[in-house]
């Protein structure tokens, strides 16, 4: 029997299937990516490139100490002002009006009404009643004023320089001011004449200065004050040194 030649084997083109195979079934869907915890995402990267905590402790620890040093600093204030009271006892400096006239009073006529000239010259005494506290005094602006009823009129106004007055010490103090043909109202004038007749005019003195405190040579601030003197008739201050009142801020003290 004669053999026959092999034929080759024929080539499967790309993307054949057979239609006499089973179809597989489809892959299943991929499974949802777990997350995964902080530290095992870090646990395999170098220590440079790990996120780095807060560090809260540092800020704390900073909050702590400010608050034990103001606290400490309020305290050591409390001990010394205490210690500087007891040790030092301050009081406050006393003023009174001593002596208050009004020379050359005058009032002349005028086509407006009256014309006042005047010198008005006061006296007041201060006293520092502290055994090792010194008081300092600035420039002082003194007003003076007379009134007649509910009429105020002006006596002038000046400037005393600033000293200083030492431990149990009491200074008396001349302030001197002017009117010169100053035009008043014609019944303004004649009450003023007639209450200067009678001594009845009420005198008012009023300061501004500023007050400092010296301890063994040691000028301690200067403190804005307003000092009121007077609101009495020239007959009674013959009689009688009013005491001044002494005022700054919204603190009040009646010497």
């Amino acid at each position: 029997m004669a053999d026959y030649p092999m034929q080759p084997v024929l080539q499967k083109p790309p993307g054949y299937r057979d239609p006499n195979m089973a179809t597989p079934p489809p892959p299943p869907p991929p499974l949802a990516a777990r997350p995964q915890h902080p530290m095992r995402k870090t646990a395999g990267m170098p220590s440079s490139f790990r996120p780095k905590k807060k560090r809260r402790g540092c800020c704390r620890f900073f909050c702590c100490c400010l608050c034990i040093t103001l606290v400490l600093f309020i305290f050591l204030l409390l001990v010394g002002t205490a210690v500087f009271y007891l040790w030092f006892d301050p009081k406050l400096p006393t003023f009174s009006l001593a002596s208050f006239r009004l020379d050359g009073f005058k009032l002349s006529d005028d086509p407006d009404g009256a014309l006042l000239s005047a010198t008005a010259v006061a006296r007041v005494e201060m006293r520092n009643p502290n055994t090792k506290l010194v008081f300092y005094y600035g420039n002082t602006d003194v007003e003076m004023s007379v009134r007649s009823g509910n009429d105020e009129t002006g006596m002038g106004e000046t400037t005393i320089n600033g000293f200083r007055q030492g431990p149990k010490n009491s200074t008396s103090v001349k302030v001197e001011t002017s009117v010169k043909s100053q035009l008043v109202e014609r019944g303004l004038a004649k009450r003023l004449a007639a209450k200067f007749q009678s001594k009845d005019l009420v005198i008012n003195v009023v300061a501004k200065t500023k007050v400092g405190l010296g301890v063994s040579g040691i000028k301690i601030g200067m403190l804005a004050v307003n000092l009121r003197c007077g609101g009495v008739s020239l007959n009674k201050l013959d009689t009688d040194s009013p005491k001044c009142i002494l005022n700054t801020l919204k603190w009040v003290n009646i010497q």
